[in-house]
């Protein structure tokens, strides 16, 4: 009986989002094994000199070093791009080399970006502080209104960068509206669709051209590794993102994608269940805060518009209480929920955005973004929904609300 090793792409592309990140992209070497394996080596050796030449010339397939290509790695990216519904993908060592990468891969000295002002610190750095160094224009808009996209447009303009839900005000985009205005134009639209996942939303259906992912969030999915993923055609990802990713080296790890793959195998399971956990903990939230942001709720602004684009919440909202005072007196009184600042965990956790994730923006800035002194940002783990309530209504309690 002859092993199968490799996978027919007609068949796998039709498989449901389930099967496919369970069994998607996977290659088994000639030993049959049924878990991904994990080939943890630098470089490659080649059958002759000749082999080695045509590699690099391009002509021939195979693996030439573990910067460019790695079986494991190219797993993890196969997996990923059917999730998506994408032609290509390429992964990174983390979240913040895909979205640096993405952006500096396709821009350059005199080219203007549009971004959405509510965004994660590190990504606002790039927008406000990075890019410019290069030369490179932006105009930071509200993104919750197209017309703002429009509006900023210039000659120049080559990117829309924006996040939906956005972190940590979960401001919902219009994808199909900002989408639509990006392609009229001519220009790239680049979507960070970390807080979602392709399992909840797949912005390219509503016409994204490029997608970015910090995949230690809810694909690892259990706060163990660091990873980025960018989505996108084959000619994006082989002429534009490749040759930078290539020459500058922001690799991810052979053991890393194959931590991710096995979090891909329970990312539709993981992620429903915390989209209910979520839902149930902030309808509990709601009546005790003065504030609470999560799209999964009918008081949120953007509610409709979220569970049109997509199919559940997630696992990750926002509250605001009085300040900074009561926002600290809450967290420290804890006792379940862990205090920390990463999100996507199988463990619920809460920050302060303000005096962590978004510490390093202005002050100004972070007011313009929606980050106040009071805001804190949970995200609902596996457990039972109940004990995490519980521990957040005595926690609130111990904070005077």
């Amino acid at each position: 009986m002859k092993r199968r090793t490799g996978q027919d792409q007609s068949i796998t592309r039709q498989w449901r989002p389930a099967t496919q990140a369970v069994r998607g992209g996977t290659a088994r070497s000639e030993w049959g094994e049924t878990s991904e394996a994990l080939f943890l080596t630098s470089g490659y050796a080649y059958d002759c000199a000749a082999d080695a030449a045509a590699r690099f010339a391009g002509e021939q397939t195979g693996m030439t070093y573990s910067r460019l290509q790695n079986p494991t790695v190219e797993m993890l990216e196969n997996r990923i791009a059917l999730l998506e519904g994408a032609e290509a993908c390429r992964t990174m060592a983390t979240g913040m080399a895909a979205m640096t990468a993405v952006l500096l891969c396709q821009l350059q000295t005199g080219d203007h970006v549009v971004a959405g002002r509510a965004a994660f610190g590190s990504c606002r750095w790039l927008v406000d502080t990075l890019l410019p160094k290069f030369g490179i224009e932006t105009t930071v808009v509200d993104a919750r209104d197209p017309q703002q996209f429009e509006d900023a447009c210039r000659p120049n303009t080559k990117v829309f960068f924006f996040e939906t839900p956005a972190n940590p005000t979960m401001d919902v985009v219009d994808l199909k509206a900002v989408c639509d205005i990006a392609r009229a134009r001519g220009i790239t639209s680049v979507v960070d669709n970390a807080f979602a996942t392709p399992a909840l939303q797949r912005p390219m259906e509503f016409g994204a051209d490029v997608t970015a992912y910090s995949a230690t969030k809810m694909m690892d999915g259990q706060g163990r590794v660091l990873a980025g993923a960018v989505c996108g055609t084959e000619a994006f990802i082989n002429d534009t993102l490749l040759p930078f990713t290539r020459n500058t080296g922001p690799t991810l790890s052979a053991f890393n994608a194959w931590v991710v793959l096995k979090g891909l195998e329970t990312l539709d399971l993981r992620i429903r269940r915390q989209s209910e956990n979520a839902v149930k903990v902030g309808r509990f939230i709601e009546g005790r805060v003065p504030r609470i942001l999560h799209p999964g709720l009918p008081s949120h602004p953007q509610h409709n518009l979220a569970m049109s684009q997509m199919e559940a919440c997630g696992p990750i909202f926002a509250f605001e209480v009085a300040g900074r005072t009561q926002a600290h007196a809450l967290l420290d009184a804890l006792e379940l929920v862990d205090i920390s600042n990463n999100i996507g965990d199988s463990r619920s956790l809460m920050t302060h955005p303000a005096s962590t994730t978004h510490s390093s923006v202005a002050e100004d800035k972070r007011l313009e973004m929606g980050v106040t002194e009071g805001l804190l940002r949970l995200n609902v783990g596996l457990e039972d929904a109940d004990d995490v309530i519980g521990d957040i209504d005595q926690a609130l309690t111990a904070a005077g609300l």
